[in-house]
């Protein structure tokens, strides 16, 4: 029997007595999906799985994205993409998933991401401590305790997100190499608007749906009082009272749920302390059915 172990924040829990390797009955299945809605985190250690492995389980969820970042994919399996920071013959294997900051992923998108799932095989150490840790926030929380003005000013409010800005960041940083995207780039991944605040059709509970990472603006607002609101929303949701560290080790399934949690992944290691982690991206196409919600186990 699946045992699921809340940690001590109002994000996380440990899910153990599972093997991953093995198809999810209905009653798994089940105590998993209310589990990542619940807690927001679930982390599976010590699992022994291979990328096809990764795949077939985190299909369970939704449809897997396949990356435009097709370099880092496992060979033969598109839908399983590889973060490190491991060179083989003077080239990468894999993608960084360090530096972006806080953030939701495919925010950007109007389809939007319902769960990531990433597998840990090499974790870099230091000093006996591991590195790369990634921190997350608690949506739920940063909802319920926005200011009662705050929370009528944003009612039905929408907000645009664009993967430009994230790009954008990244192209200010030190050393980096990236051209401006192009405007077929542009094209392919055009601003879209998202709810500021959701409901999870899993637990029923509003998230607060706008991030650092992609959110430009709140629709329909002068440009000063949408900075300032944006800016008052991103010092909120991040603030230290809704967050939550993952502390890796080797062989962690860690799970994360993309409506409930923003993510930040710290770029603590050097190139010469490899990490090499896993990754399926799930979207959130089967989310919104009712059907596939009322699956869930309440907890």
């Amino acid at each position: 029997m699946v045992t699921v172990t809340p940690s001590d924040k109002s994000l996380g829990a440990r899910v153990t007595d599972i093997d991953l390797a093995r198809p999810l009955d209905e009653r798994t299945f089940a105590i998993l999906l209310g589990a990542l809605a619940h807690y927001g985190i679930v982390c599976f250690p010590s699992q022994k799985i291979d990328a096809r492995q990764l795949r077939d389980f985190s299909a369970n969820f939704g449809t897997l994205e396949v990356n435009v970042a097709n370099s880092y994919q496992e060979p033969g399996l598109p839908e399983v993409m590889i973060l490190s920071n491991i060179k083989q013959n003077g080239k990468p294997i894999g993608l960084s998933d360090a530096g972006q900051d806080w953030h939701t992923d495919m925010s950007y998108s109007k389809d939007i991401a319902f769960a990531n799932v990433l597998h840990a095989i090499k974790v870099p150490h230091r000093n006996g401590a591991p590195l790369g840790n990634t921190e997350f926030a608690d949506m739920y929380s940063a909802y319920d305790a926005l200011p009662d003005d705050v929370r009528q000013r944003l009612e039905g409010a929408t907000a645009t997100h664009d993967f430009n800005k994230f790009w954008e960041e990244m192209r200010r940083r030190p050393g980096s190499s990236r051209a401006p995207l192009t405007p077929e780039q542009r094209r392919q991944k055009p601003p879209v608007s998202h709810p500021v605040f959701l409901k999870h059709p899993v637990s029923g509970r509003r998230v607060l749906y706008a991030n650092p990472g992609y959110a430009i603006s709140i629709d329909g607002w002068p440009e000063r009082e949408s900075e300032e609101m944006l800016n008052f929303l991103f010092e909120h949701q991040t603030s230290d009272r809704f967050r939550y560290i993952h502390r890796w080790t080797e062989g962690d399934v860690l799970m994360w749920d993309d409506l409930a949690t923003l993510h930040n992944a710290k770029p603590d290691y050097r190139e010469d302390e490899h990490r090499l982690i896993k990754r399926c991206q799930v979207m959130a196409d089967r989310l919104f059915d009712p059907n596939f919600a009322q699956k869930a186990q309440a907890f």
